[in-house]
């Protein structure tokens, strides 16, 4: 792993809230280490989470229901014996898992989220989560009662701060109004430009830092991806509308635009895809989904690519926001999404 210095960004501004979590540039998202992409090797798990450690990434981000329980286990192991102040461990709770993986809708009841953190913290196996965050808004639970059972959770010491995922703007609002909220976790790249319309702006009004996840839409923009490596069984790919038919004809037609611009750069596709997120501004961390070190490697590789505002034209001008061909998520999992279906970003 090449040294280099990454930097760090604050999650939410002065002013916001009395200490707001300052994190490494880039995030490592761990998701894929236990779940959803097909098999994964463990030891290189492991040794992707050193290395990330190592070349300074302090941010690492999960979820409770990742392999159910599994992703935990493992960022738990990898980080024992490494200095725990250091790092910033972003959880998302929430999403009901079955024994054969289904899902099966959400649950953000106060009294479950504090059951819900018991068990991270035992897996961990640390005395605190850095930031504690639903994974997505449970219909049946107001968002101001879920944000104050992790507020309990704060005032006790369990959790430092509270974040969100997948959010409108009007759910903000209402979450901010009972606690101060450091960061909304959300999909945002290239190909997912759907924040900037309402919720970007509601986020800087109210001085709330963004943890972006899928800055290369699962793979489609890494440029290593082709027709013949779209997944099956247990890589969700195989169903995303993204990769599917024609529309993953067009899609990689998309990227092979960007190629001709990541060559000139003398950066590759998916630097040049981590590198715009970061440049849309110093309040947004884009988190990378490696879970190999080659990938690794590459994708922090993108700290040293700086690009000129008109690079960023030419980005947008070679895949305009709407350029994309199909949704992010199937119909029933956009269904659950309250980002999406307030249609405010």
């Amino acid at each position: 792993m090449n040294t280099r210095t990454l930097g760090t960004r604050t999650l939410g501004t002065p002013g916001s809230f009395a200490s707001a979590p300052v994190t490494s540039a880039l995030g490592l998202g761990c998701m894929g280490m236990s779940d959803l992409y097909g098999p994964a090797d463990e030891a290189e798990s492991i040794a992707t989470l050193h290395a990330a450690v190592e070349a300074g990434v302090t941010l690492l981000d999960t979820g409770d229901f990742y392999g159910m329980g599994h992703n935990e286990m493992l960022i738990g192991r990898a980080i024992r014996g490494l200095d725990r102040d250091r790092l910033t461990i972003s959880v998302k709770f929430g999403a009901q898992r079955g024994p054969d993986g289904a899902w099966l809708g959400y649950d953000a009841r106060p009294a479950a989220v504090k059951s819900f953190v018991a068990y991270s913290l035992k897996r961990l196996g640390v005395d605190h989560i850095d930031i504690y965050r639903p994974a997505r808004l449970d219909p049946n639970v107001p968002i101001e009662d879920t944000v104050g059972a992790i507020a309990d959770l704060v005032k006790a010491g369990y959790v430092r701060h509270i974040g969100l995922s997948e959010v409108g703007a009007d759910t903000i609002r209402r979450a901010a109004a009972v606690h101060p909220i450091s960061d909304l976790q959300i999909e945002y790249s290239l190909f997912s430009r759907g924040i900037e319309a309402t919720i970007l702006p509601t986020l800087r009004e109210l001085g709330i830092g963004v943890t972006a996840y899928g800055v290369l839409s699962r793979g489609l923009l890494s440029g290593h991806w082709s027709r013949e490596r779209t997944g099956a069984g247990s890589d969700f790919r195989s169903h995303s509308p993204r990769f599917s038919g024609a529309n993953l004809d067009a899609n990689l037609a998309l990227v092979e635009r960007l190629r001709a611009l990541a060559q000139e750069k003398g950066a590759t596709v998916a630097q040049l895809a981590i590198a715009w997120v970061a440049a849309q501004g110093a309040d947004i961390v884009p988190l990378v989904g490696a879970r190999r070190r080659d990938r690794l490697a590459e994708a922090l590789g993108a700290v040293d690519l700086s690009l000129t505002p008109d690079d960023l034209r030419r980005m947008t001008d070679a895949v305009p926001a709407d350029a994309v061909a199909g949704a992010r998520y199937a119909p029933s999992q956009m269904a659950m999404l309250d980002s999406e279906a307030k249609r405010t970003g």
